[in-house]
């Protein structure tokens, strides 16, 4: 006689997360001059989109998530821990999680970054 199975009751995550760009959520302001639209995102990974006005400067801050930026359009200066350097279309970087990292829009701005895992802070709570 063969002892019956427990069903598994935990969802796995799925193979695909799929969004078109109008289903897409609307693009917040977290501060002025920044505005932050979250295009798609699993527990692991994130890809976000931010645009920021000529003139903006983000605060200096840390996360623990690794950061890859991409720069869509526009130049913008960055201070990565003791490093200073200023980022045009077309380029890329990545910031390791836990070092402070700070940026400014010398011109007004799009970039595309890939955060792992995801950024609980930026899903707007429901």
């Amino acid at each position: 006689m063969s002892t019956p199975k427990t069903p598994n009751t935990s969802t796995p995550p799925p193979d695909l997360v799929r969004v078109r760009a109008a289903d897409a959520p609307a693009a917040t302001s977290p501060e002025p001059g920044l505005r932050r639209r979250i295009l798609v995102h699993n527990p692991n990974l994130m890809l976000v989109e931010h645009r920021m006005e000529k003139g903006w400067h983000g605060a200096r801050h840390s996360h623990p998530q690794e950061q890859l930026v991409y720069i869509l359009s526009g130049r913008l200066t960055f201070i990565c821990g003791g490093e200073s350097f200023e980022a045009a279309a077309g380029d890329s970087f990545i910031v390791r999680g836990g070092v402070e990292h700070e940026a400014a829009a010398l011109q007004d701005s799009v970039v595309i970054d890939v955060c792992h895992p995801t950024r609980a802070d930026y899903i707007p709570k429901s």
